[in-house]
């Protein structure tokens, strides 16, 4: 094994669930080099937030891998899922803009061996669509609510709904909404009981949580 990295492969032992690989600051070949470890073992791998240049050639080079754009999260055995059959987690977002933090989260499960549902598009500036869904997703056990701008989806979602809901930041927005700034405090000062906010873009945070959630309820 590489000097350059130690993977914890005992992690699933520990804690119910395997290590993920931060991909964004890691070079190609060390990548290369830490996927090949996995596939030698016969497990799977998921890599998040790796660039596309990095993806492309991944893509190449490990067969039956699969690789998604939007999100950076890069699967080292693609996992064929259905959303219509999922009832665990449901992951909602306020605009399409929010796409690429709602395939992180909803990749994570995936690997998880948690098949969730997407909602896109349901944000407050047109909250008929929210309002349309709500007996939807009164069947989930867990919420996973994206929002960039102004933040204000997971305040409407938890004043309508009672399950678990995780509230994700995006970085979507322009002047003072720029970077995800004011989603974070909108979220953090949310009137909305019981909202768990995790870090600005952190799809991947979130999906984890919604796990731990689910794999320890009673």
């Amino acid at each position: 094994m590489s000097n350059e990295f130690e993977l914890d492969f005992n992690r699933s032992d520990r804690l119910g669930f395997p290590e993920v690989i931060y991909g964004a600051s890691k070079p190609l070949p060390v990548l290369r080099d830490i996927l090949q470890s996995y596939q030698e073992k016969g497990l799977n791998a998921l890599a998040t937030k790796v660039q596309a240049e990095k993806g492309q050639v991944l893509t190449q080079e490990f067969a039956g891998s699969h690789y998604d754009e939007t999100s950076g999260a890069f699967l080292l055995k693609k996992i064929e899922s259905d959303e219509s059959e999922s009832n665990g987690v449901a992951i909602l977002s306020a605009g399409t803009s929010d796409l690429y933090v709602v395939n992180e989260a909803y990749y994570t499960l995936q690997f998880l061996g948690c098949h969730a549902a997407r909602y896109n598009d349901i944000g407050i500036a047109g909250i008929h669509r929210l309002l349309g869904k709500v007996e939807e997703l009164k069947k989930y056990k867990v919420l996973i609510v994206v929002a960039g701008f102004e933040g204000a989806l997971p305040t409407a979602v938890g004043g309508l709904l009672p399950q678990p809901i995780i509230a994700v930041p995006a970085s979507v927005g322009y002047g003072v909404s720029e970077g995800g700034q004011v989603a974070l405090n909108t979220m953090l000062a949310s009137c909305a009981n019981g909202i768990s906010v995790v870090n600005i873009d952190n799809g991947y945070g979130a999906a984890m949580a919604a796990y731990r959630i689910l794999a320890n309820a009673s």
